[in-house]
């Protein structure tokens, strides 16, 4: 049991909320993880499903994610169940949306469970932004992003006033905005430490400001979905509220079935859904959909965000690198391949100005799939280009590697390939799905797993 503010439990008390509060002091929380819909999934003995998300899975125990090769290859994400929900709000307006190809900005994406559950969703030719602005956090969004493997990802590091600019260019803004983490207290002791009436105050007025940029960034007939991972009403249904009288929306009721036990919104007629620790199984989370007033026309030709503009004759030897890099790549997947500085990038045709745009107000980190980087007269295949799904199976050798062999190589050791290996660039797999690359020079091998992802623990 741990002990709880008696602000706050005076303020559960208040909202009706007193048995969620004592379950918050039992100190249970759930295990659970997403698999993703692009690669095969591995099996968890044991696991249930998670009722609201089709791709989730509740755990018995806590395994060691770390020292899982399927974790490093993205075949599944370790997240808050109730978090899962994003995937099927991202559904249900792909469905209002008719099915086209949207522009969704995850406007505070770190580490990336949201993201990667809304990628997941969203209908083919699709494009995301996940921007994030810490940046420590935002290379840990980065990672996630490309472990997963989606090619239609732009990451950028900005705040939310730089894409305000960006004026109604998006169909979905996803706003999981910084709170004051009540929901969290279950599993975060440092959450229940910092907790106090004034940090509520703070985030309100925070969240507000955040609400206010997006709000311009989103499009006419689009959706916002506004999160927390909170209880308090001024956090939650006040904020829905000020959107709703104050910028125009209009609430959307997501489909929901009663045996979840997810609990409506408090003194609000807006809809509302209230993810209860004892109530509901998982952690603490609020979302509440608001539809922005306007026709929707953006999204009727997505061909509008094509770069119309006559490129630049590219120097024979970037030619020669853009074309064997865009070999290693499914040549139908409506990608443009680019050299910028040392690197062969592959990103949508389609949302080649939107790019350009982004890049104008923000710092972009990640966009597409990274094929390759130029290292003198090589073309060293980059790790993107492992755990992308454009990576065409074949082209290269592959070495199918031991769990114990594919610790050693996340932990940053090369493996030991058979003597009848070719020589050059070679891609590792484990459980015939990519790990990641070596070069091989004959006698000995050297790794390319990205050195700041490399495992510390002890692997032994």
């Amino acid at each position: 049991m741990q002990q709880l503010p008696p602000l706050f439990e005076q303020q559960m008390e208040s909202l009706g909320l007193s048995d969620v509060a004592s379950a918050i002091s039992a100190g249970l929380p759930e295990v659970s993880v997403r698999l993703s819909r692009g690669k095969p999934a591995p099996d968890f003995e044991g696991a249930e499903p998670v009722a609201w998300c089709g791709r989730g899975l509740y755990l018995p125990s806590r395994p060691s994610f770390t020292l899982d090769p399927c974790f490093h290859q993205g075949r599944y994400y370790v997240q808050e169940a109730a978090s899962m929900f994003h995937a099927r709000v991202a559904r249900h307006l792909c469905t209002l949306s008719g099915g086209l190809p949207l522009r969704v900005l995850d406007a505070c994406a770190a580490p990336g469970g949201k993201t990667t559950a809304v990628i997941d969703e969203l209908p083919e030719g699709s494009l995301t932004v996940a921007n994030e602005y810490v940046p420590a956090r935002a290379a840990v969004l980065r990672e996630n992003i490309v472990k997963w493997g989606a090619p239609g990802v732009i990451v950028t590091r900005g705040d939310t006033a730089a894409l305000s600019r960006l004026k109604e260019a998006f169909d979905i803004v996803i706003a999981d905005v910084p709170c004051s983490g009540e929901g969290m207290m279950r599993k975060d002791a440092e959450a229940v430490s910092q907790w106090s009436e004034g940090l509520v105050e703070e985030c309100a007025g925070r969240q507000r400001e955040i609400v206010d940029n997006l709000w311009r960034a989103l499009a006419p007939g689009g959706y916002m979905v506004y999160s927390t991972c909170t209880f308090n009403r001024r956090e939650n249904e006040e904020m829905v509220e000020y959107i709703i009288s104050e910028l125009g929306g209009e609430s959307v009721e997501i489909p929901v079935e009663e045996l979840w036990n997810i609990s409506p919104g408090l003194f609000t007629t807006a809809a509302c859904y209230r993810f209860l620790p004892g109530r509901t199984r998982g952690e603490g989370l609020f979302v509440s959909v608001i539809r922005k007033d306007g026709e929707p026309s953006a999204r009727k030709d997505r061909s509008r965000g094509r770069d119309k503009k006559k490129q630049k004759p590219v120097p024979p030897a970037a030619a020669a690198a853009i074309a064997e890099a865009t070999g290693w790549i499914d040549a139908s997947a409506g990608m443009r391949v680019t050299l910028s500085g040392d690197r062969v990038t592959a990103f949508p045709e389609a949302h080649a100005a939107l790019l350009k745009a982004l890049e104008a107000e923000t710092d972009v980190i990640h966009e597409g799939v990274t094929l390759a980087t130029l290292k003198g007269r090589d073309i060293v295949p980059a790790h993107s280009l492992a755990m992308s799904a454009l990576l065409k199976r074949g082209v290269f050798p592959e070495v199918e590697l031991s769990r114990e062999d594919s610790l050693r190589y996340l932990h940053g050791d090369a493996p030991t390939l058979p003597e009848e290996t070719l020589r050059g660039y070679v891609l590792l797999t484990f459980l015939d799905l990519p790990l990641g690359w070596v070069k091989n020079l004959g006698r000995r091998c050297n790794s390319l797993y990205p050195q700041s992802w490399r495992i510390r623990l002890n692997i032994e």
